[in-house]
């Protein structure tokens, strides 16, 4: 049995330009990786099937056409080969949170799939595929730091990327990403920030992201106040820097350490027990295989 991550995917700042003739808005982000996530598992089978367990697996029980499956399909089609694999998704992110969770999992998907059939595409040919799957999955194939542009399909490395303690927070209602883009009307837009040549303290992460945000807050608030409770929640255990990912719900603090973080974790849970909330680290380096 082959096993995956899919990370969350956090946005550390998001601009939005204008949208384009293709109806997408051209963006700006910096894109790092969470070591929390979901995770899938793979073995041969008769056919291909998806099996759900989870704590969100709820979530997903009406979906019509996992993004999953789509991303199974794909790759037999380029691979050239007959898909027969259960894949087991164990959902343990919340669902249209803001942390590509969706996104993550096809990713996680090809990435197993490579695995499972060494040899048959390259690290480019799943990224082609993960363009067609959307927006969000070519960033997802290798988690890494990004600096994210186009819709989303266009990344570059940042060298010398820290690894960072964080807490990621949700308390549960989800954003659908189509009703932030429309409720949109004010937005720094791209061009103003510059990719960054190093980040690798905690000082010189903060520093950098001042003077950005996150162009979509402003509507997912509009949509669910509650976001701006999650981010006094954070602010309140000396988050370093607290902001929503994506377009919402999930927010993200920054912390000192890991001490820190953990600490203001356990007061966020205590004070909000329905809440999904975790400690955890950002960039921390894994090895990917893609064979």
């Amino acid at each position: 049995m082959i096993r995956e991550i899919a990370p969350a995917k956090v946005n550390l700042f998001l601009h939005v330009g204008q949208k384009r003739g293709d109806g997408y808005h051209d963006l700006e982000s910096l894109v790092v990786f969470a070591d929390v996530g979901d995770e899938l598992s793979f073995e041969p089978a008769g056919e291909l099937s998806l099996e759900i367990e989870g704590p969100f697996a709820h979530a997903l029980a009406n979906e019509p056409d996992n993004l999953i499956l789509r991303a199974a399909r794909e790759f037999a089609r380029h691979a050239q080969i007959e898909q027969s694999v259960k894949i087991t998704l164990t959902k343990n992110l919340p669902v249209a949170s803001g942390i590509g969770g969706g996104s993550s999992d096809a990713a996680a998907a090809l990435r197993g799939l490579s695995r499972l059939n060494p040899g048959r595409l390259s690290l480019p040919q799943l990224w082609n595929i993960g363009h067609d799957l959307g927006s969000d999955v070519p960033v997802c194939v290798m988690p890494a730091s990004w600096w994210m542009t186009g819709r989303g399909e266009r990344f570059a490395t940042v060298d010398s990327f820290g690894t960072f303690d964080a807490v990621l927070v949700n308390s549960g209602a989800p954003v659908a990403t189509a009703a932030a883009y429309a409720g949109l009307r004010d937005r720094r837009g791209i061009g103003a920030v510059k990719r960054p040549p190093r980040l690798t303290t905690m000082t010189a992460l903060t520093d950098y992201l001042q003077p950005t945000g996150n162009d979509l807050e402003a509507p997912a608030r509009a949509l669910f106040p509650e976001i701006a409770t999650q981010i006094a929640e954070l602010e309140k255990t000396d988050a370093m820097l607290a902001r929503m990912s994506g377009s919402g719900a999930t927010c993200f603090g920054l912390y000192a350490d890991e001490v820190r973080a953990r600490r203001a974790a356990d007061l966020i849970k205590a004070e909000h027990p329905g809440w999904w909330v975790v400690a955890t680290k950002l960039n921390r380096s894994r090895k990917w295989n893609f064979q």
